[in-house]
């Protein structure tokens, strides 16, 4: 069994999540109102910024925000199977 490098293990979790996240949002518009679906639109987010970095001439602003609900964690342990057989 080979080892996986950690640039294909950090992939790997990022498509999961980002998969998995974009699912859960889709399921969320089909199901009607109810508890099935504010079990869907729970979820976690992490956020850094804004902060800026000003240098006279150029101004730029940096920030990114990370939102998981409860698909995405479920596609971050899918990834993780399929990184087995990867």
């Amino acid at each position: 069994m080979e080892r996986k490098s950690l640039k294909q293990m950090i992939f790997m979790i990022i498509l999961g999540a980002m998969i998995g996240t974009l699912i859960g949002e889709l399921i969320t518009l089909l199901l009607p109102t109810g508890v099935v679906k504010e079990f869907f639109l729970r979820s976690a987010a992490i956020s850094l910024g804004p902060g800026t970095l000003d240098l006279r001439l150029l101004s730029i602003t940096f920030g990114f925000t990370i939102k998981f609900n409860i698909v995405g964690f479920i596609g971050i342990g899918i990834a993780f199977y399929f990184l087995r057989w990867y």
